[in-house]
């Protein structure tokens, strides 16, 4: 093989690894999308159908007579943009005291609070249930939003970010007056924008997803998230699964929409946490 020709067979086989990869990652989508407008008898017909039905209308209809989808998709829309405004505030000041004030401790502090990264979720249900319930919270939105506020990877991510942010530019705005909460919404916010833009996606995703601690705080199918409502529609004899993957569909195109409204500064606030000290 000549070298003019190396350059361009690396070429094609990286195109075609990328296009199996894309491939892979949208064939389950695209077999989602066709499922909903399906019965559950036709989906798991052999062959499964491969282009769209006529069912679709009727499994929305369905979702939305047995969960109350419309209501359910509410629910969680509400509770994402709360859980993301106020998380992304406690994750961005709680980073910006670690990046930039020195006190004793912060180090050791900032470690055991890493420690949140390894400590599986399912060990903190049962004292969490206990102090929702001493609150007399059970049931309520400030159950699913409040206890996961302050999360280590939202923390982490604008701890690396802000380090990298002058402390020249700190010290020049304490100098012209500027006070801390001023300097703070003034000074480092605007230049990590990148970073809140990643840190928003990943929070409203996360709670999005969440279907664990939902299902044990809410009991009242009228305050269901999706997770939980379409959990709710698997039967011990039947299922329609016609409907819950038309909710499932349903459900995926928030998330999207997020994503796409962000997705530019995605990739750099990312990239702006792996910067170090």
């Amino acid at each position: 093989m000549t070298a003019a020709a190396r350059p361009r067979g690396r070429s094609i086989l990286l195109t075609s690894g990328l296009t199996i990869a894309l491939a892979a990652v949208l064939v389950p989508f695209y077999w989602l999308v066709v499922a909903a407008t399906h019965s559950s008898g036709e989906i798991f017909d052999s062959p499964p159908p491969l282009l769209p039905g006529g069912r679709l209308a009727a499994n929305l209809r369905t979702l939305q007579d047995t969960a109350s989808f419309g209501r359910v998709v509410l629910n969680s829309v509400l509770i994402a943009a709360v859980y993301t405004l106020c998380a992304g505030a406690v994750c961005t000041l709680a980073g910006y005291g670690f990046a930039k004030f020195r006190f004793r401790g912060r180090e050791a502090l900032f470690g055991l609070l890493m420690l949140g990264l390894v400590v599986p979720a399912q060990v903190t249900l049962v004292p969490l249930f206990q102090m929702m319930a001493e609150l007399r919270w059970l049931n309520t939105y400030q159950a699913v939003i409040m206890p996961n506020l302050a999360l280590p990877f939202g923390i982490f991510l604008m701890r690396q970010s802000m380090a990298a942010l002058p402390d020249e530019l700190l010290d020049s705005g304490r100098m012209d007056g500027c006070g801390e909460l001023r300097l703070f919404w003034r000074v480092v916010v605007p230049p990590m924008r990148p970073a809140l833009a990643a840190l928003a996606i990943f929070l409203f995703l996360y709670q999005w997803n969440d279907f664990v601690w939902p299902l044990i705080v809410l009991r009242d199918s009228a305050s269901f998230t999706v997770p939980v409502a379409l959990a709710s529609l698997q039967g011990l004899d039947e299922t329609d699964y016609g409907a819950i993957l038309a909710g499932t569909a349903a459900a995926a195109v928030p998330m999207a929409l997020v994503f796409l409204a962000l997705q530019r500064q995605f990739v750099s606030g990312l990239l702006a946490g792996a910067v170090k000290e």
